[in-house]
């Protein structure tokens, strides 16, 4: 069987979306979302990279919980593929619903959380085949408010993060801000160092210790993020590269790619 993706979203439903990839071998570079993301392994390992304690093999059934903004990769094994299901929501629309559910309970998803309990991986597959299904939006917003609500955090193990964006200095934050605000623009290291406060040295160990990434990769990162949601709204993928600032398509589809898994035309559709 060939390697596929499928992403499912609905208008009705803003704060999510689910996509399935089956038999893949895409390698994905360091990047965050700025949403929580759920993954499930269906078939074969993935490598988590992103944990202080080095990569960490997830196996199928495992259920594996990244907070927004954390720096991460997952990726099959040399020579493998693997299968596997993925759910990307929005933060506040998460802690919205664990604030409902938990009330005075402690209720972010804060943490890297890797769980290999088959109930709850049987109910994360029973929830994504609901989404992908054709059954109402209502009945697939109350199924993902029972699972995020009914998810026990503190029962599973966690994974200590290599990077943690509470660690940024003023400085640091300041140029994650400008890049945040500003990604299509190409700046000097030594410009990003003069906003931070601190020598270029010192900006790349500080932005990796709270980033994961070097104040590059982390606006490359930032220009997918906003790719994403330009695509989801229908803007065209040549329009798209120019305006964020690529130096043209193919550079913007391999970049893409190696964020995202697929080529922008394909998240697009």
């Amino acid at each position: 069987m060939p390697p596929s993706a499928q992403f499912w979203r609905d208008p009705n439903l803003p704060y999510v979306e689910s996509r399935r990839a089956c038999d893949s071998r895409a390698n994905y570079k360091a990047h965050s979302h700025p949403t929580v993301s759920i993954g499930a392994v269906d078939r074969g390992v993935s490598v988590f990279s992103g944990g202080a304690q080095g990569p960490t093999l997830i196996q199928a059934g495992s259920v594996v919980f990244v907070p927004a903004d954390c720096a991460h990769a997952c990726n099959p094994l040399p020579d493998h593929a693997w299968s596997y299901q993925m759910l990307h929501l929005d933060p506040l629309w998460v802690e919205a619903v664990r604030q409902e559910a938990q009330q005075n309970a402690p209720s972010a998803l804060c943490q890297v959380l890797l769980s290999n309990d088959d109930e709850l991986y049987q109910g994360f597959c029973r929830l994504n085949d609901l989404l992908f299904s054709t059954h109402s939006w209502q009945e697939k917003e109350a199924a993902l408010i029972e699972f995020i609500g009914g998810f026990a955090a503190h029962e599973q193990p966690v994974i200590a993060l290599a990077a943690d964006p509470a660690r940024a200095s003023a400085g640091v934050r300041r140029v994650m801000a400008f890049l945040q605000r500003d990604p299509e623009q190409s700046r000097a290291l030594e410009q990003l160092a003069e906003l931070a406060g601190i020598s270029r040295y010192q900006l790349i160990r500080a932005f990796r210790a709270a980033t994961g990434m070097t104040p590059h990769a982390y606006q490359l990162n930032q220009r997918i993020i906003q790719a994403r949601s330009s695509l989801q709204a229908g803007e065209a993928s040549a329009a798209l590269a120019q305006r964020l600032g690529f130096a043209d398509q193919a550079h913007f589809q391999r970049v893409f790619k190696a964020h995202v898994g697929v080529t922008p035309g394909l998240y697009k559709a």
